[in-house]
């Protein structure tokens, strides 16, 4: 039962991680259809980004507290890729707006490939390892239960990025704006609604979702290079798929169930299969996830709207 319990908060911390990935990719393709393949590698450049400040100020602050230096790291990471990311949809995406859908998909993949090439050359194909001491690592027991000061971080920043992102969307004029564009740009823009600044506002927003997801999986894993957004984006994405793509809520709720169908499939396929496969299997869960979702329910959990929009 323990082993059950600590699957189940294993799952929870790398389910809220594709969360807030996933959020990303559902924002954007709930205001402009498109299903933003580079937004993976989006997450890599922040959690590298991150990398760099840690070593800059390690040279110009060492005695600056651990806590600070990350949150330093954090901040301009989100910065970085909120800029990035408006500028690819200023230049790679905008003019594609009105093309066939395949247009703007076949760029997707290629600013993925781009940046991924970009990292490389900038941060080398070596692995970064997080520094060490700059958060606690010790091991806290609940019960049999064994979690870290990062993981528990990482669920309750979760928690509250996803709480202000619904407050964000439900309660504000840009949140309004954002469900008008939604719905109908002509119409959303013969109201005032300026479409181009919404959908803008759409990237930056997911950018630093995946800014933050990129720098807490930096630190729950210890290591990042350039070709780490590859896997963890195509998981975020089947995450958003399951949800029901397009529908916050439902990018929350697949990342989750995701994170634990990944975890709880990794810790019981060698009992399944008596031995004959390992957690090494562990990602194959999130594409028999996919193919079951697009073949039985294609608009996802919560996916009405996707529907209705189709």
């Amino acid at each position: 039962m323990d082993i059950f319990l600590q699957q189940i908060v294993n799952g929870l911390v790398l389910g809220s991680m594709y969360a807030l990935i996933a959020l990303g990719y559902t924002m954007v393709y709930g205001i402009v259809n498109l299903i933003n393949f580079a937004h993976g590698d989006v997450m890599m450049v922040g959690a590298l980004t991150a990398y760099s400040v840690f070593k800059l100020l390690d040279h110009l602050a060492p005695h600056l507290p651990g806590w600070l230096t990350v949150v330093i790291a954090l901040v301009i990471a989100m910065l970085a890729t909120g800029l990035l990311n408006y500028v690819i949809e200023r230049v790679a995406y905008r003019p594609l707006r009105n093309a066939p859908k395949l247009a703007p998909l076949i760029t997707a993949i290629g600013m993925s490939i781009l940046l991924e090439t970009l990292a490389m050359i900038i941060w080398g194909r070596d692995y970064k390892v997080f520094p060490a001491g700059l958060l606690p690592s010790n091991v806290i027991n609940v019960g049999g239960i064994v979690i870290t000061p990062v993981q528990i971080m990482i669920l309750v920043v979760t928690a509250v990025l996803l709480a202000g992102l619904t407050w964000l969307v439900n309660h504000t004029k840009l949140g309004r704006a954002m469900r008008a564009t939604a719905e109908n740009p002509r119409v959303a823009s013969l109201m005032g609604v300026n479409p181009n600044f919404v959908i803008s506002s759409a990237f930056v927003i997911g950018a630093m979702l995946a800014a933050i997801a990129g720098v807490m999986w930096f630190a729950n894993f210890a290591t990042a290079n350039f070709y780490m957004g590859f896997t963890p984006g195509l998981k975020a994405f089947t995450a958003a798929v399951l949800g029901g793509i397009g529908n916050l809520s439902g990018a929350m709720l697949g990342g989750v169930l995701l994170g634990l169908i990944e975890v709880l499939g990794a810790g019981y396929i060698g009992t399944l299969t008596g031995g004959v496969f390992g957690s090494n299997y562990q990602d194959i869960f999130a594409f028999i996830v996919l193919i079951l979702v697009l073949t039985l329910r294609p608009q996802g959990l919560l996916g009405e709207r996707v529907a209705d929009r189709a």
